[in-house]
């Protein structure tokens, strides 16, 4: 195969995806204006249902703008050999490969980030601003973005070299050891992402004593789950929009609240919903997903380990010695279908997973809070009541809130 059949294979590629994207954008889009159905009649009154309708589709055309700028910008990149002018700027400041990927990565990224800043910009702050739900201040919009290019700067940077050590010692083995280091640093953010982490952009706080807590305690008690870590998380610094989490194993599991998530709901209605989260632990999902997420890795490591060094791939995108950084861009540019296909199944795996904790939740306390609790979740972040199947089946990670009140008002156990 020819570098220049690589050359439009990509470009085909890209097209075929952001075609697929529209599609799927605008059938979602038709069905907007469909009827609520009967058993979400109660989310919204007349004014907050044409709010909702009014966000959907501000937001639909703002991503069909963003998306069409993003498309436009990566083809003319591509044609104007883009990568190979960055390569050969990195390479006029160091020489040794593992400085020239990190320099090359690093001016991509600053050039993404440049792009993409006023899309950012403009969503907080005018769209998000416009519906009532932005609560983020500049200075922390700033300070977000600063510390989020210090963590990608050395995290980032930091995995990127020891693979490419990797690559330069193990030569063709090399996708093994990437593969063990991957699921070293999986595990570890599975365990202590939300004690190291979190903490660098929200302020967690042990769940005070109160009915609430004894509530949950009493829970946990009758499903003989030791929850010692309840932590609210001050989710309001940002949004208005709620959210809970289950994270960690053993002694470092935790749920995060969100104190939106504490305004919003009724105590029952946080149980309810804690006990959902509880039935993603009881149900081993959290281990599920690490076990499917390191397959897949596992799978595209040693795809890549084909291909890197590939001489063709690196013409392709202008570049005439191949190295590490420009056969990574090559093979995820080429690899997009196969991470579609992945995508779909995982979804796939996690929609399942919200039915199983849902009914645990159903069965080990009650369905009525927890279905009340998500019909006010979906309404104070005006979500779809009425995602098309095809958008649902591409994208979704969780059930639409009709298939999950339908699953719990049935006798399905998933």
């Amino acid at each position: 195969m020819t570098y220049t059949t690589i050359f439009y294979t990509i470009i085909g590629i890209l097209i075929f995806d952001f075609l697929l994207e529209r599609i799927l954008g605008f059938l979602n889009y038709t069905w907007y204006s469909k009827p609520v159905p009967k058993e979400l009649e109660d989310v919204y009154d007349d004014a907050e249902y044409q709010k909702s309708q009014d966000y959907k589709k501000t937001n639909f055309k703002f991503g069909l703008i963003s998306s069409t700028f993003s498309f436009i910008g990566i083809l003319v990149f591509l044609f104007l050999d883009g990568f190979a002018f960055v390569d050969e700027l990195a390479r006029s400041y160091v020489d040794h490969e593992i400085w020239v990927a990190l320099v090359f990565f690093g001016i991509i990224m600053l050039a993404s980030e440049i792009i993409s800043l006023p899309f950012s910009i403009y969503g907080i702050f005018v769209i998000e601003e416009q519906f009532g739900f932005n609560k983020t201040t500049v200075k922390t919009f700033i300070l977000d973005k600063i510390k989020g290019y210090l963590l990608t700067a050395v995290l980032g940077g930091g995995l990127i070299a020891l693979i490419i050590f990797c690559y330069n010692w193990a030569g063709d083995n090399f996708w093994w050891y990437v593969w063990i280091l991957i699921f070293a640093i999986s595990l570890f953010m599975n365990m202590f992402y939300a004690k190291l982490f979190v903490p660098l952009f929200n302020k967690q706080a042990p769940l005070e004593d109160g009915t609430l807590k004894d509530k949950i305690s009493a829970y946990t008690q009758t499903v003989g789950f030791q929850l010692d870590k309840i932590f609210v998380i001050d989710g309001s610094k940002r949004s208005t929009k709620a959210n809970a989490y289950f994270s960690g194993f053993g002694s470092e599991k935790r749920v995060t609240l969100y104190d939106t998530l504490i305004d919003q709901l009724s105590e029952e209605e946080i149980v309810a919903v804690l006990a959902h989260e509880v039935g993603h632990y009881k149900r081993k999902h959290i281990i599920y997903n690490l076990i499917a997420g390191t397959l897949t890795t596992g799978f595209t490591l040693w795809l890549f380990s084909i291909f890197v060094d590939n001489t063709v791939l690196a013409e392709a995108l202008g570049v005439g010695i191949p190295s590490f950084h420009i056969g990574l861009v090559a093979f995820g540019l080429l690899y997009s279908p196969i991470s579609t296909v992945t995508g779909i199944l995982m979804s796939l795996l996690s929609r399942r997973f919200e039915y199983q904790a849902d009914y645990y939740a159903k069965s080990t306390y009650k369905k009525e809070p927890l279905i009340s609790g998500l019909k006010t979740l979906n309404k104070t972040s005006l979500s779809n009541l009425t995602p098309h199947p095809a958008y649902v089946w591409f994208h979704y990670s969780h059930p639409s809130l009709q298939q999950r009140i339908a699953a719990m008002n049935s006798d399905n156990i998933y």
